[in-house]
């Protein structure tokens, strides 16, 4: 058994997350392994590091999800050589567990292209399949379960009608090779079970660095993936991975005896309320918001119209603030939302929204994940909260950006993908504050009533 002290000196694997929801789903994989994890904001200084020095796993959240190929060419280098400089084994650009990206928006194929320059490595591993979130990856073709049925990707309810980057295609390797000229090959669940997939990495490594697929179905395949990773490292690989890299390694380190048998987190405690917003048009998150309003919770739209508009925009975000006050003063959880589910009049007429405030599609996007920063802001400034929840990946950016915060760490669990994070911060009204981000396809019905109530029954 190999001991603990061949684990190699300093941080095992450093991430750039392509949204902060994932962001915060990777640190949680970590964490609950028992590998110390923090997760920045922004590239962190010397000084910020030299604040978690007992850190063996260093993320940075970004919001590379919703951009095109122009600013990711801009912006992901600085990242990955900051990454980079780090000197890990493994180098991470954190993907969405459903693989959703386009060749102009949110392209995984020119992330690689662009990060591969920044690790020696001679093949680009991409682990995708994770079974603690319902993600299956068999023969090249991804799953994703909801309610307990599985559905393939391309027939998803959720990611195959998905406003930005619908999923058309299951087989990962056809729906990459839109996005890269790179060679792109596949290591099946059969090849890891009969004991050949090392062979086949020996096989397929070239100066082309190719992207490798590793099936994933379950925790017999899910630690395999781990081990050809974490063997074949060499000095040091680029990954394009959802979490499922982390749970692979985490899996096989624990076969190793280098982690504790059972990964674990703190359970949630309660709290007298929370402050919630959200930017999803998942039907999961529509769930959540129905769910809230039906068990005790202040639930309240925001008028997008009024809050695309310039001329209203201000008033509308001082209608919602006072709604949330006055029930937080009542001791009631307020839960500001845009849309409820993809068939929402908002979601189905949004380009005309956009267009009478004349605003591009993507602009009008962005403002309404800061118009719910805004309100969050003004909560956080107005009322003593101790916990409060974003739901949606491009809105979690947005407000988390907007809130002065440096950096988060792992304080408890929630629900898989979602933990409650600790800020770190320079304003001492932010530092300490417990922060929720949730993904639109992540939690149960009664997640908002989770995360105020902790291990307390919710109805």
């Amino acid at each position: 058994m190999t001991a603990p002290a061949e684990w190699p000196d300093g941080p095992l694997l450093a991430y750039y997350g392509d949204d902060f929801t994932g962001s915060t789903d990777a640190m949680e994989a970590m964490s609950a392994a028992g590998v110390p994890t923090v997760l920045f904001l922004d590239t962190p200084s010397p000084d910020m590091l030299a604040r978690f020095p007992q850190a063996r796993c260093i993320g940075i959240a970004g919001s590379s999800r919703g951009r095109g190929l122009e600013w990711m060419d801009a912006e992901l280098p600085k990242a990955f050589s900051a990454l980079s400089a780090l000197k890990v084994p493994v180098l991470h650009y954190k993907v969405c567990s459903t693989f959703d990206s386009s060749p102009s928006t949110g392209s995984i194929g020119r992330a690689i292209d662009l990060g591969v320059r920044h690790q020696t490595g001679r093949w680009s591993p991409t682990i995708v399949g994770s079974p603690r979130l319902k993600r299956y990856q068999v023969f090249g073709h991804l799953f994703a379960a909801v309610d307990g049925v599985g559905h393939r990707l391309d027939r998803h309810p959720t990611m195959s009608r998905h406003p930005v980057t619908p999923m058309t295609e299951s087989d990962l390797r056809r729906h990459l090779a839109a996005q890269t000229a790179r060679r792109i090959e596949l290591i099946d669940m059969l090849q890891l079970r009969q004991g050949t997939a090392a062979r086949r990495v020996d096989e397929l490594q070239g100066d082309d660095v190719p992207v490798v697929f590793i099936d994933v179905l379950d925790d017999e395949t899910l630690a395999a993936a781990g081990r050809l990773v974490w063997e074949h490292r060499g000095t040091g690989l680029f990954s394009a991975s959802s979490s499922g890299l982390q749970y692979a390694l985490a899996a096989y380190w624990r076969e190793l005896g280098l982690l504790p048998k059972e990964a674990s987190l703190p359970a949630a405690e309660a709290v007298p309320a929370i402050a919630v917003v959200s930017g999803s048009c998942s039907p999961v998150t529509a769930s959540q918001i129905a769910w809230a309003r039906e068990h005790g919770f202040r639930v309240e739209r925001l008028q997008l119209p009024h809050a695309l508009d310039e001329r209203t925009r201000e008033s509308e975000i001082e209608r919602v603030v006072g709604i949330a006050m006055t029930s937080l003063a009542q001791g009631i959880s307020p839960l500001v939302y845009s849309a409820e589910g993809p068939d929402d009049a908002t979601v189905v007429g949004f380009d005309a929204i956009a267009r009478e405030a004349g605003l591009p599609r993507a602009d009008a996007a962005r403002r309404v994940g800061a118009t719910l920063a805004d309100v969050m802001r003004r909560l956080l400034n107005r009322a003593p909260l101790k916990r409060i929840v974003v739901a949606g990946g491009d809105s979690s950016g947005e407000v988390a950006s907007a809130l002065d915060l440096q950096a988060l760490t792992v304080s408890a669990g929630l629900a898989p993908g979602a933990p409650i994070c600790r800020v770190w911060s320079n304003v001492a009204q932010r530092d300490g504050l417990e922060i929720v981000l949730k993904g639109g396809q992540i939690g149960g019905a009664n997640f908002f009533g989770i995360a105020r109530d902790g291990g307390r029954r919710t109805g």
